[in-house]
């Protein structure tokens, strides 16, 4: 399994919308196509945590492909009154909000 983190800037009244939001993407067959196994999101002090989580290891380039479709460009736009960069100076793409896991442990 893979997992993205996306870190971003979210104030906590927005949890309700957000979570609407992602509820009714979630309904769509978007995540199958992305190879979404879960999707969780946390808020913590204003920042807000989105972990992602795929079947293997190619969730990033199926999200690659499936970027270019209208419902995954509908609910980045619906996304932007609630969700802000967490750093706006260095925010070019998602791939400048994603963390960088650097330890894992397993059990067998």
């Amino acid at each position: 399994m893979h997992s993205n983190l996306i870190v971003a800037k979210m104030d906590p009244r927005s949890s309700a919308d957000v979570a609407g939001l992602f509820s009714a993407f979630d309904e769509t067959d978007m995540p199958h196509r992305m190879g979404t196994r879960r999707r969780q999101l946390f808020l913590f002090r204003g920042l807000y945590f989105h972990l992602q989580d795929f079947d293997d290891e190619d969730g990033g380039e199926r999200i690659e492909q499936a970027k270019n479709d209208p419902r995954f460009l509908q609910i980045s736009q619906d996304l932007k009154p609630y969700i802000e960069a967490y750093d706006p100076t260095t925010w070019r793409s998602p791939a400048d909000a994603m963390a960088k896991r650097f330890y894992l442990w397993e059990s067998a």
